[in-house]
């Protein structure tokens, strides 16, 4: 196998803990790190300002007391909304934070991360330069993984930074897929758990990728892609699947 850019641990986080804590807030990335996850996955979004928010939804109402499109927001707006509420009285106040917010708290907890962009509807060089210039700007930064269901954001990604390591997302690889990734001379392929199969991580394998598998929150199923040759896991309970890993 070809010398990999980063080092992915067995277990990563996702959306923090998202079992324990707000997804994509900083309560969940710090509960994280607590658990004991080496990395963490997150999801960012563009702002209309070019900021970019840690969300996933395209959309404010399930995880924010906000409504309507996140692309509609500027940071300052944002930072007006209440992210925490709505999970347990205990986060109220929790903020949406910004891409740079989260990677200086992954520095300092020691946590690579791994940035899923998502699809941005024709903003995607917008969305990759904002990406590079809040990673560039950093005096310091963590391990970075940046992932995405989006061939033309990878594509963009790849465009304004040749030499970030990418993570290409699918429910399942196929020829296409793989071909594509390869390409872009991505680390990772991220798969669906539950339609992964044994001969899928054997190709992704023999593409010279770490194999990777959302979202395992069963100590069972974790095993079993392990003993496939998954390479990690992504999982709202972190500490569980890390037991189940040792």
């Amino acid at each position: 196998m070809k010398t990999l850019e980063v080092h992915l641990p067995k277990v990563i986080g996702h959306r923090g803990a998202a079992r324990y804590a707000p997804e994509n807030t900083l309560a969940g990335i710090r509960k994280a790190a607590a658990l004991g996850a080496g990395w963490v996955e997150i999801d960012i979004r563009l702002l209309r300002d070019g900021n970019l928010a840690v969300i996933h939804d395209a959309t404010l109402d399930r995880t924010t007391d906000g409504h309507g499109p996140v692309i509609r927001q500027s940071a300052a707006s944002l930072c007006a909304l209440d992210a925490g509420s709505w999970f347990g009285r205990r986060f109220r106040g929790e903020r949406v934070p910004l891409l740079g917010d989260v990677l200086d708290l992954a520095d300092n907890l020691g946590l690579g991360v791994n940035i899923e962009v998502k699809r941005s509807n024709g903003r995607e060089k917008q969305t990759a330069a904002a990406l590079i210039g809040v990673l560039r700007a950093m005096p310091r930064r963590p391990a970075v993984l940046v992932s995405s269901f989006s061939v033309l954001m990878l594509k963009a990604v790849r465009a304004a930074d040749r030499a970030l390591a990418l993570g290409f997302l699918a429910e399942r690889p196929n020829a296409l897929s793989l071909a594509q990734a390869r390409v872009l001379g991505c680390v990772s392929f991220h798969c669906n758990a539950s339609r992964l199969r044994a001969g899928d991580v054997a190709r992704i394998k023999e593409a010279e990728m770490y194999a990777c598998a959302y979202t395992v929150n069963d100590a069972d199923q974790a095993g079993r892609l392990w003993g496939w040759g998954v390479d990690a896991v992504f999982s709202d309970i972190p500490d569980v699947i890390i037991v189940a890993a040792r």
